[in-house]
C-alpha cells in the first residue's frame, strides 16, 4: 500500500471515529434535575406565569428562575395536588391521588394526622404513604421513579424533603425507593428549624419528629438549611460525575414551607421594600431557594454539564394563604382564589419551567395543562426509558411532545382529576373535602359535606368568582358524569356522612 492510500485510509478511520464519537454523544443519557419547591405559590416569583405581570411579581427577586425560563419553556397551567404527600406520591408513582389513596399528608404510622370534622368521617386512606414492598398496611405498593432510573444506570440523589412514607415504613428513607444518596430526607414534611445554629431542630427533643436529619457537619454553623442542602447536592453531583454515570438529582427543598424563618442573607432588602416582617421572611425563603437554583446551574456550567442536563422546576402545591405563625399572611396567590389545601386554582396551580438543551426552544411558553403524575412517564422518557415495568398502573401522560413539538396534541381534550376526601384543617374558599375535574376551560368542584357544586370557566374567570352551576346545567351534568365515572373506575374512596352513616354519593347521583 502506497503512502497516498495509507493517508486516505487513515483519514477515513478518523472520520469514522469522529462519527462514532458523535453518535455516542447524542445517545448519552442526559442528567436530570427535578427542582421541587414546597408550598410555593404561582405568584411567589418575579417570573409571571399569567398573561401579564402583577404587583406580586414585583415583590420577589428570583433572577435564576428568570434565567431558567429564558433558557427553557414556561408552563402557565401546571397542576399538583392541594397538599404535599399526595403530590409527592403521584410524582413517584405516576398515579393520580384518587387511585393511590395517599390523599392527605402523612407522618406517624397508622395514625390519621387530622381529626374528622362534625359532618364527615374520612375514609381509611393510605395514611402510611408509598411502599416499595408489598404487604404494609395502608400503603400504596408501587415501583418508584428513582428505582427505575437507578436500574437504568442513573446515580440517584435525594436532597431535602421526602415526606413519602410514615415513620417506620420503608419509604420514610429515600434510599429504600431507589436513591443512592439521601441528604436530609425522612418522614416529616417540615423542618423544626432552618438554622444551622439551632442544629436544624435537633436541639429540641420535644420536637424531634420534625428535626432535619443527617446534616450534623453544619450544626452550630451560621448557615441556612437551603444552603446546606444545596452544598451537599453539589457534592453528590461531583460524586456522580466521578463514577461516570448520568445523575438524577431530586432537589426537594423544605423551603418555602413553614416555619417562616428569615434567611438573613436576604430578609433586610424586603423589609426595606416595606413588607411586613412575616412577608419579608417569606420572601427571603423564596430568594434563598432561587439562589440554590442558580448555584446548581452555575456548577453545571463550571463542570461542562449544562448541555447534557435537563432541569425541571415545580412546586408541590399552592402557596399557604392561611395565616401562619406570626399572625400575618405571607403568600399571595391572586388572581387565583384561595391557596394550599384548596381545590381552587390557588391551591393546585403551580410555577413550572423545563430546560432541555437542544430539545426545548428557549424562552418559550406552553398554555397546555398537565398534572403532577405526568412527571413520572415524562422523566422516564427523557432518560430514554419507554419500556419500563411497574407493579402499579400509571395514570400520567408524558408531556415530552409538548416540550419537543414532536407530534404534540393539545391536552385540552383530556380531563384532569383531583380527589381529597379528607380534612386539612385551616378554612378558606374551596378548602374542604372535595372531588374535582377540569376539562378544557371548565372546572367542576363537588363538595362532599353538603353535596354542592361549583362550576367555573377558568379561561374567562381565572379567579373562580362566578359559580356557573345553576346557569349551565348541561355542562354541570357533563362534568359530573366524567368525574363520577373516573371515581368509580379507580375505586376512589368517599367519606361517610356522619348523620346517615352512609358513604357520600358520587356527584352524578346527586343530580339524578
Amino acid at each position: 500500500m502506497n503512502t497516498k492510500h495509507c493517508k486516505l485510509l487513515l483519514g477515513l478511520l478518523v472520520l469514522m471515529c469522529m462519527a462514532c464519537s458523535g453518535k455516542q454523544e447524542v445517545q448519552k443519557q442526559p442528567n436530570i434535575i427535578l427542582f421541587l419547591v414546597d408550598d410555593m405559590g404561582w405568584q411567589d416569583t418575579s417570573v409571571p406565569f399569567w398573561d401579564k405581570r402583577t404587583p406580586f411579581n414585583d415583590i420577589y427577586d428570583t433572577p435564576n428562575m428568570e434565567r431558567l425560563a429564558a433558557e427553557g419553556m414556561k408552563f402557565t397551567q401546571a397542576y399538583a395536588c392541594a397538599v404535599c404527600s399526595p403530590t409527592r406520591v403521584s410524582l413517584m408513582t405516576g398515579m393520580n391521588a384518587a387511585h393511590h389513596r395517599v390523599t392527605n399528608w402523612t407522618l406517624r404510622k397508622d395514625v390519621q394526622p387530622v381529626a374528622d370534622d362534625d359532618l364527615l368521617e374520612q375514609p381509611e386512606w393510605n395514611v402510611n404513604g408509598l411502599s416499595p414492598v408489598a404487604g404494609i398496611n395502608q400503603t400504596i405498593h408501587a415501583t418508584p421513579l428513582p428505582q427505575l432510573l437507578h436500574d437504568a444506570g442513573y446515580f440517584t440523589i435525594h436532597s431535602g424533603k421526602a415526606h413519602l412514607g410514615a415513620i417506620g415504613t420503608p419509604a420514610s428513607n429515600p434510599k429504600n425507593i431507589g436513591f443512592n444518596v439521601n441528604i436530609a430526607g425522612h418522614a416529616a414534611g417540615a423542618p423544626e428549624s432552618y438554622y444551622g445554629k439551632e442544629a436544624f431542630g435537633n436541639n429540641n427533643p420535644k420536637k424531634a419528629v420534625w428535626a432535619v436529619p443527617g446534616l450534623e457537619k453544619y450544626h452550630g454553623q451560621d448557615i441556612f438549611l437551603t444552603e446546606a442542602l444545596t452544598l451537599e447536592a453539589i457534592n453528590s453531583i461531583d460524586s456522580a460525575v466521578q463514577s461516570k454515570k448520568p445523575f438524577f438529582l431530586y432537589m426537594a427543598h423544605y423551603a418555602v414551607h413553614t416555619p417562616i424563618m428569615g434567611d438573613d442573607r436576604f430578609v433586610q432588602k424586603y423589609l426595606d421594600k416595606g413588607l411586613l416582617p412575616t412577608e419579608a421572611k417569606y420572601a427571603s425563603l423564596v430568594e434563598g431557594m432561587d439562589k440554590s437554583l442558580g448555584d446548581i446551574m452555575d456548577h453545571l456550567d463550571k463542570e461542562g454539564l449544562t448541555e447534557n442536563t435537563i432541569i425541571l422546576f415545580m412546586s408541590d402545591n399552592g402557596g399557604l394563604s392561611a395565616v401562619a405563625r406570626g399572625g400575618e399572611k405571607h403568600s399571595h396567590n391572586k388572581p387565583l382564589s384561595s391557596g394550599k389545601g384548596s381545590a381552587h386554582e390557588g391551591g393546585i396551580r403551580e410555577p413550572m419551567i423545563v430546560k432541555w438543551p437542544g430539545k426545548v426552544k428557549p424562552n418559550s411558553i406552553s398554555h397546555d395543562y398537565l398534572i403532577i403524575e405526568d412527571f413520572f412517564p415524562s422523566i422516564l422518557e427523557m432518560a430514554g426509558e419507554k419500556k419500563y415495568k411497574t407493579v402499579q398502573p400509571v395514570d400520567g401522560v408524558s408531556f415530552v411532545p409538548l416540550l419537543t413539538h414532536e407530534n404534540p396534541e393539545s391536552s385540552r381534550n383530556r380531563p384532569l382529576f383531583w380527589h381529597y376526601p379528607n380534612r386539612w384543617g385551616p378554612k378558606g374558599p374551596g378548602i374542604a373535602s372535595t372531588s374535582t375535574v377540569r376539562l378544557g376551560d371548565w372546572k367542576l368542584i363537588y363538595y362532599h359535606a353538603d353535596r354542592s357544586f361549583e362550576l367555573f370557566n377558568i379561561q374567562e374567570d381565572i379567579g373562580e368568582s362566578v359559580n356557573e352551576a345553576e346557569n349551565n346545567s348541561e355542562k354541570l351534568k357533563e362534568l359530573a358524569t366524567i368525574l363520577t365515572n373516573y371515581l368509580k373506575q379507580v375505586d376512589a374512596q368517599m367519606p361517610t356522612d356522619k348523620a346517615t352513616g352512609k358513604q357520600v354519593e358520587y356527584p352524578l347521583e346527586v343530580l339524578d
